[in-house]
């Protein structure tokens, strides 16, 4: 036991000095802040930033851990605020944990002794909150802290969401499943949304569907929305795959309360539900069935 814990505290492994180096997440505490990383699946924290910040020598103390049965660190390579890639020091949180007790806190300058003191009481639960449940919260947040935090959630749920769409979208155009002024338009309007902005969409990029085109025509019974939509889709279809070569894009829309896939394009292909709308008139009662509305 005394030789394994002897030989986790060694500088670095060679699966170490290979690792992708990764930018330390800081967790705020009441007084203070830690730098942690994830290492073969456990948190650690980034020694000589939390040294430092209680006006301790970083040379010393690292010497102090080497000689320390119980101390189990490892030198990671992590981006610095400067970008460039670093080996740093880092310790599980047990060991972190040891350390801060064998600081005395009397020699320890007044201005940061909350600092330490902080270290000593939030760390673990902070740095597992961090892992686990996805976050941590100062337990000393205003309301205004907490009402921005949810801020910055809302933007990472719709940074995740747009994220899956444009995957989507890139699979799909990459088996020809749509062309591109669908994906540069659904892209621009994702992109916009993962920034929490309205979209700045060329009006020619904006979507449409043969609901949308027929209730901007005045079709507004259920009925008629009914009995107009197939015709009107199949030969928007048809025109679509006559210039494309491709089917058009599906997505989820509700129809009569049930979610289906339904064909989209974009105020690009107006002319075809135009050309479509003429055709029906010609073969379709439009002045009894659609409310007396042709174009």
């Amino acid at each position: 036991m005394h030789q394994k814990t002897m030989s986790s505290a060694l500088p670095s492994t060679p699966s170490d000095q290979r690792r992708v180096p990764t930018a330390p997440a800081t967790i705020n505490l009441s007084a203070g802040s830690v730098e942690t990383v994830m290492v073969d699946g456990q948190p650690h924290i980034v020694f000589r930033p939390a040294v430092e910040a209680i006006g301790l020598d970083y040379s010393t103390q690292l010497r102090k851990l080497r000689d320390r049965s119980w101390a189990n660190r490892r030198d990671i390579p992590t981006v610095a605020e400067d970008g460039k890639t670093r080996q740093m020091a880092a310790v599980d949180v047990p060991t972190f944990l040891m350390w801060l007790a064998t600081v005395n806190e009397a020699k320890v300058a007044a201005e940061v002794r909350p600092t330490l003191i902080a270290y000593q009481r939030e760390t673990t639960t902070a740095v597992n909150d961090y892992w686990t449940m996805g976050g941590a919260i100062n337990p000393t947040a205003t309301l205004d802290q907490v009402d921005h935090l949810r801020t910055q959630l809302d933007g990472v749920e719709r940074a995740r969401i747009a994220q899956e769409r444009l995957s989507a979208m890139g699979v799909a155009k990459q088996f020809g499943l749509v062309n591109s002024s669908y994906v540069e338009a659904m892209a621009r309007t994702e992109l916009a949304r993962m920034n929490g902005e309205e979209p700045d969409v060329d009006p020619q990029d904006i979507t449409i569907t043969c609901d949308e085109y027929l209730k901007e025509a005045g079709v507004s019974s259920a009925a008629d929305l009914r009995s107009a939509r197939v015709k009107l889709g199949r030969t928007v279809a048809a025109l679509y795959r006559a210039r494309y070569g491709n089917a058009p894009q599906k997505i989820k829309r509700p129809i009569d309360g049930v979610f289906r896939d339904v064909a989209v394009y974009t105020m690009r292909d107006r002319d075809l539900f135009d050309t479509a709308w003429q055709e029906l008139g010609r073969h379709y009662d439009l002045q009894t069935s659609i409310n007396g509305v042709a174009r």
